[in-house]
């Protein structure tokens, strides 16, 4: 499993950037554009996409691998 993608605002934008590391992977003019790019990383890494708002908080996540089948609970 690969490191969780984060889309966090930048100045002037939106960047990609994976957990645990100082510099984006990407940047981004729009949420939308970092969104689909992350998302793809995911996949590739087959971990989670967390998307941050503006403020700083997750709104959204989404998995893409490892999540135990049935669900635990």
């Amino acid at each position: 499993m690969g490191k969780n993608q984060h889309v966090v605002p930048r100045e002037g934008g939106w960047a990609v950037q994976g957990a645990g590391n100082d510099r984006a992977t990407s940047v981004h003019d729009t949420q939308a554009g970092a969104i689909d790019r992350a998302r793809d990383i995911a996949r590739n890494q087959e971990s989670e996409l967390l998307i941050h708002g503006r403020n700083g908080q997750i709104r959204a996540r989404d998995s893409y691998g490892g999540d135990p089948f049935p669900p635990r609970g």
